[in-house]
């Protein structure tokens, strides 16, 4: 399943996902990875969540973003949730339509039975109408 924590920039997305981390931290037992476009919200986290600066790795378009969370995915029998904090940024959308990435990370959700939370910075009018039911 994927979901969607969505508002404009400063309306506490970041707080809002970090909140989420903790309390499925107290609820499972699998690993959880945290993408972000910075390591700043390293003491943020519990030291069981493993904190991926995506801007790191030579990202260089969406394509390349989507088969690094597929690598992430496939290397980890054991991994229960993904956290993608800044997701226009680190998945290279800013400024683009996310329909065919939000699909795409639907379907790789469901196969690999991995949850994952995005924050994006838009606002819940401007999202695609499929993904609107997806906002939490």
């Amino acid at each position: 399943m994927v979901q969607l924590i969505v508002g404009v920039k400063g309306a506490g997305k970041t707080k809002k996902m970090l909140d989420h981390v903790h309390k499925t931290l107290a609820s499972t037992e699998g690993n959880i990875v945290y993408l972000d476009k910075s390591s700043q919200n390293m003491h943020e986290l519990d030291n069981r969540v493993r904190l991926i600066n995506v801007l790191e790795y030579p990202i260089q378009n969406t394509d390349q973003f989507i088969g690094f969370v597929c690598g992430i995915c496939s290397q980890d029998y054991d991994l229960q949730e993904i956290y993608l904090d800044g997701f226009l940024k680190i998945a290279k959308l800013e400024g683009k339509d996310i329909s065919s990435a939000l699909s795409q990370l639907n379907q790789i959700s469901e196969q690999s039975k991995v949850n994952m939370v995005l924050s994006v910075s838009m606002s819940e009018g401007e999202l695609p109408e499929f993904a609107r039911a997806q906002v939490i």
